[in-house]
């Protein structure tokens, strides 16, 4: 698995799977910078892996999460993403998201979230 098309449908993939915590730990590099829209960066793969282990821990119902559409680039992929679930703290939320990817050795070292609600 070269390309970077194969890549980022095999982190799609384990997303759809309910695997994303998976995909993190395989695909994502050791210095990974995420971002959410013009909040704060959190730096750091160990830093993220707490982050994205709350956000999971707090659904508390899952109804939908789809791939819209794939964009691949020079180093560069964006998904277009279709969510819908419950979160509790932040309560229903159905909505579209654009997470732009960066990769380097052969994983994900910075990812950016676009997305408004």
């Amino acid at each position: 698995m070269n390309t970077l098309i194969e890549k980022i449908s095999a982190v799609n993939d384990l997303i759809l799977q309910g695997k994303a915590l998976e995909a993190f730990e395989d695909y994502y590099h050791d210095d990974v910078v995420m971002q959410e829209n013009d909040n704060p960066a959190c730096v750091g793969k160990a830093l993220n892996r707490q982050r994205e282990e709350a956000f999971y821990a707090s659904i508390t119902e899952f109804r939908c999460a789809k791939p819209l559409k794939v964009t691949v680039g020079e180093k560069t992929t964006m998904v277009e993403w279709q969510f819908d679930y419950t979160h509790k703290d932040m309560g229903c939320k159905k909505f579209t998201q654009v997470a732009v990817q960066e990769w380097q050795d052969g994983k994900i070292i910075k990812e950016k979230f676009y997305y408004g609600y």
